[in-house]
């Protein structure tokens, strides 16, 4: 029997009305509780005002995500663009900083190969106090970590496996997503002391940023398909390995290789001779150095803070790589001659 539905010792402390797949409701309205004699004389407050003045961040730990980096991406950020695309978007920490700033007056286009993470962004954006009902019943344990793990993603819900993501990302080792051969994810367990599983006000403030956003399950390629000139693309794809032992490419099955890297370098020549400015992020591997020597090319060493490593001891500042392309190269080259734009973090 799915633990979602599990009346088990182990699972007793999870109330089976909102766990059980057929009692999930699409409306969280459900949950709203009900006026009592002694409260209907008052107004309950909204609970908007709880979250009103926390800035949305990356609900996810993702490996490579752009926090650490945030200041080196925004300062070579174009000055004016029309719709925002990221077609690799991860933690999402550029869109969250850009919608910050008020700088999405046009809109945005998230999209990934992951459907899970598609999955989570979407039920963040759409039935946030569902989710928050259900994370709210999920334990830092190691037993409970397994079963859930263990579970099918087919099997459940949208907003179960949301929430079956979320717990995962957040108690598994490292935050890492990775999956094997058959598609089943299989990072261990993290063993964190006072670990906060739900912060709901921080979901609540990433729902707010992610109303009326775009967001779709696809490949990098499809965005040819989409984008205009003048639009702006942020591609963080999963980086080139500095060695052969440091590959992490793999965060879904069928991974990304050298070829993939090459088909991105040609898309990101394509979307600039259209008009499209284009930021990329990668390692500082040779062979990204090679698919982006360009002429039109702004190729950047900066330094970057690399959070997620299995060693500690190989965790602290990298080289990174920044590609810009399109229309902005101009104005960021003349600014650049005259102010050096930050290369660290």
């Amino acid at each position: 029997m799915p633990i979602f539905a599990q009346s088990t010792e182990r699972s007793l402390r999870v109330s089976r009305p909102v766990l059980a797949p057929a009692a999930v409701p699409a409306d969280p309205s459900i949950f709203t509780p009900k006026l009592t004699r002694q409260s209907s004389t008052r107004r309950q407050p909204a609970v908007e005002p709880a979250f009103a003045g926390i800035e949305a961040r990356p609900f996810l730990k993702w490996a490579g995500g752009k926090r650490q980096l945030l200041p080196q991406l925004l300062s070579r950020v174009p000055g004016a663009f029309r719709r925002y695309h990221e077609p690799f978007v991860g933690g999402g920490a550029l869109f969250f900083a850009l919608q910050a700033r008020q700088q999405l007056p046009q809109g945005a286009r998230l999209s990934d190969i992951n459907p899970e993470l598609v999955n989570a962004y979407q039920v963040v954006r759409d039935r946030v106090e569902t989710l928050i009902v259900l994370l709210g019943a999920f334990r830092n344990e190691e037993d409970f970590y397994y079963e859930i793990r263990a579970q099918d993603p087919q099997t459940l819900d949208p907003v179960q496996r949301a929430a079956r993501l979320l717990y995962l990302n957040r108690t598994c080792f490292n935050g890492l997503f990775r999956e094997n051969r058959d598609g089943r994810f299989n990072v261990p367990f993290g063993r964190y002391r006072n670990l906060q599983i739900l912060r709901e006000n921080d979901l609540r403030a990433a729902s707010r940023a992610l109303r009326g956003i775009c967001i779709e399950q696809s490949s990098f390629d499809a965005l040819a398909d989409c984008v205009e000139p003048g639009d702006f693309v942020y591609f963080d794809p999963p980086y080139a390995p500095l060695s052969r032992t440091a590959s992490f490419t793999s965060y879904s099955r069928g991974g990304f290789d050298d070829e993939a890297q090459r088909r991105l370098g040609a898309l990101v020549r394509a979307l600039s001779a259209r008009g499209v400015h284009v930021l990329l992020s990668n390692s500082s591997a040779p062979l990204i150095f090679d698919i982006y020597d360009h002429p039109e090319h702004l190729v950047e060493q900066v330094l970057a803070s690399r959070a997620i490593n299995s060693r500690a001891d190989r965790r602290g500042k990298v080289h990174e790589v920044l590609v810009a392309a399109g229309p902005h190269v101009d104005s960021l080259r003349r600014r650049q001659a005259s102010q050096p734009l930050s290369l660290s973090a």
